[in-house]
């Protein structure tokens, strides 16, 4: 009866997410008296997972799931729950978890919570706290399904270690066919880049830039942070930088420990897209800018000037903090 966690891996390392929900996994294992058991696609070493509470490890090998396939792993976790007997899964909210979740939840007949960001409030019923409204509220929700799934908000819970003997068990789902009626030809992915995904600053620049000229920059600071980078609705639309790069509710949402917009003025759906971030702070030369409301700091000046003296003043800090 453990809490079953799926453990996202690249290149057999495991993220930073997977940790995070590991770590939620175990809170919510205490308060139920049980156990933390983890899925994990072609991982290496696990220790890591042991660090932040996973008591056990079902390892899941196998070169047609060397690529993320959401029938595929839904399907494999699927049976990894009925085998453990688990009534709670918790995964995250990354773009993959995302798809995979409501198939999951289809295959266990289970219930769906997501953009979760705390322990359950009550465990009988399982009662959860939730983001509302393009997080600009919460509500409480009760799953009353048997089987239960939450969906943890990133950096909503945090990495806490606690430290647990951990065991591995290799498990080979049965997988048909059908579990694999989208093929993966490839993954192409940007060379030692941050991704947005997994960034805990993010550097967002907008039209203010002027151009894709001036982009450097931007990424001057996000190298010298080890931040991703990212720009608003607009500037993709006019091909200044890829759709990759779009955060926003119609790009992608960010929920980063530190978001830096530079020249972006703040639409709402750029606002919306971006409020779950811990702390913004905003550059631009206009001090009517709609996002200074939103804002938790603001500097009120022309960004080509900003911007190289605050990467000049993070560099001194670090090579006198190295």
């Amino acid at each position: 009866m453990s809490v079953l966690v799926y453990t996202e891996s690249e290149e057999g390392k495991f993220k930073k997410t997977a940790l995070e929900v590991a770590s939620y996994a175990k809170g919510v294992a205490d308060m139920l008296g049980t156990d933390v058991t983890a899925v994990a696609f072609n991982a290496g070493d696990t220790s890591d997972l042991g660090k932040y509470g996973v008591s056990k490890v079902l390892k899941i090998n196998s070169d047609k799931l060397e690529k993320f396939n959401a029938e595929a792993y839904a399907d494999a976790i699927k049976q990894a729950a009925e085998k453990e007997g688990s009534k709670i899964i918790v995964v995250s909210q990354s773009a993959n978890a995302k798809y995979l979740a409501p198939l999951l939840a289809v295959n266990l007949e289970a219930g769906y919570a997501s953009n979760v960001v705390n322990l359950p409030e009550s465990t009988d019923p399982l009662q959860v706290k939730r983001t509302a409204f393009t997080n600009k509220a919460f509500n409480i929700t009760k799953i009353a399904t048997d089987v239960k799934i939450i969906g943890l908000s990133k950096n909503a819970f945090g990495l806490k270690e606690n430290q647990t003997e951990i065991s591995e068990e290799e498990f080979s789902p049965s997988l048909s066919e059908e579990d694999f009626s989208v093929n993966v030809v490839s993954v192409d992915k940007a060379a030692n880049k941050v991704t947005i995904a997994d960034a805990e600053i993010v550097v967002s620049g907008g039209r203010g830039l002027k151009g894709p000229e001036n982009w450097g920059m931007l990424e001057e600071l996000a190298n010298t942070l080890g931040a991703a980078t990212a720009c608003s609705k607009p500037v993709s639309d006019m091909g200044w930088r890829p759709h990759s790069e779009h955060v926003g509710q119609t790009g992608k949402p960010v929920a980063a420990n530190l978001y830096i917009a530079v020249g972006i003025s703040g639409a709402i759906q750029h606002l919306a897209g971006v409020s779950a971030s811990k702390t913004k702070v905003v550059i631009n030369n206009d001090p009517e800018a709609p996002f200074f409301k939103a804002a938790d700091y603001g500097i009120v000046g022309d960004a080509f000037e900003v911007v190289p003296k605050l990467t000049e003043k993070l560099k001194e800090f670090k090579a006198n903090n190295a």
